[in-house]
């Protein structure tokens, strides 16, 4: 018993040295925690939930109550060409909150934000109506010369920490040719003319009859999804479904 109290005493006294020299503090924003808060404070926490806990569109991703949704589409996007089936989505990306700030962060350079951003990805995708049926998860690319600048993609960095019992990744999808940034498009229409042609695939893919799911960051008007989805339906897919962090954009037609 005596050397059981002594441990308990030298692991606390140890603990109490760690926070004394490496205190824990919030993965977003800085501030100092407790060791037991898991990674974020109490008000990026708190942003966190407001931004993750809506009902959505199930073809959209975008805010809708379950009330609106008439065979699978919300108002908004009832008569709108998709070329993905389904959207599963970890939050709404709303500017100056933890989620939104996280995500900017995982793009420029914050890797170490893959663990608390992939627990979101993964509950998604769980939660998902398509979660058993998918086969292949297929990032979204960059072009070789932004991944080239960057050091990796973020939609990669995803896909690897995803958790399902039998889907593989693919990389055989390909950005061909380089892109303006979406940010910078004045309307939805200007953003699918972007992204038009810019996809492709590698010979030899393994496509054809099977069941993708694609994994980005962010989906804003979803040309960049819409794109690489008829690109992969293309290419044989039976159904493409897709998974992203958040929607912004939730003003945009």
């Amino acid at each position: 018993m005596d050397t059981v109290k002594i441990k308990q005493a030298a692991d606390f006294a140890l603990q109490g040295i760690h926070q004394l020299f490496w205190p824990a503090v919030c993965i977003n924003c800085s501030e100092s925690i407790c060791e037991t808060d898991r990674s974020l404070c109490s008000d990026c926490w708190g942003q966190l939930i407001s931004c993750t806990g809506a009902d959505y569109c199930p073809r959209c991703g975008r805010d809708a109550s379950k009330y609106a949704i008439l065979e699978g589409t919300c108002p908004d996007c009832q008569g709108k060409e998709f070329h993905f089936d389904q959207i599963a989505r970890s939050g709404v990306y709303k500017v100056g909150e933890s989620l939104q700030q996280m995500i900017v962060s995982f793009k420029n350079g914050r890797t170490e934000l893959d663990s608390t951003l992939s627990f979101l990805a993964n509950s998604a995708l769980q939660g998902s109506s398509f979660v058993n049926a998918v086969e292949l998860f297929v990032p979204v690319p960059l072009h070789w010369s932004r991944r080239l600048v960057r050091g990796y993609n973020q939609s990669l960095i995803l896909a690897k920490k995803l958790k399902h019992p039998t889907a593989k990744i693919s990389t055989d999808l390909v950005r061909v040719r380089r892109t303006k940034f979406q940010p910078t498009m004045a309307s939805a229409a200007a953003r699918a003319r972007n992204v038009a042609g810019a996809f492709a695939v590698r010979r030899g893919h393994k496509f054809a009859g099977r069941r993708i799911c694609l994994v980005d960051d962010i989906k804003t008007t979803g040309a960049t999804l819409n794109e690489c989805a008829k690109t992969l339906k293309q290419a044989g897919a039976s159904e493409v479904f897709a998974l992203v962090l958040a929607v912004a954009g939730q003003n945009i037609s």
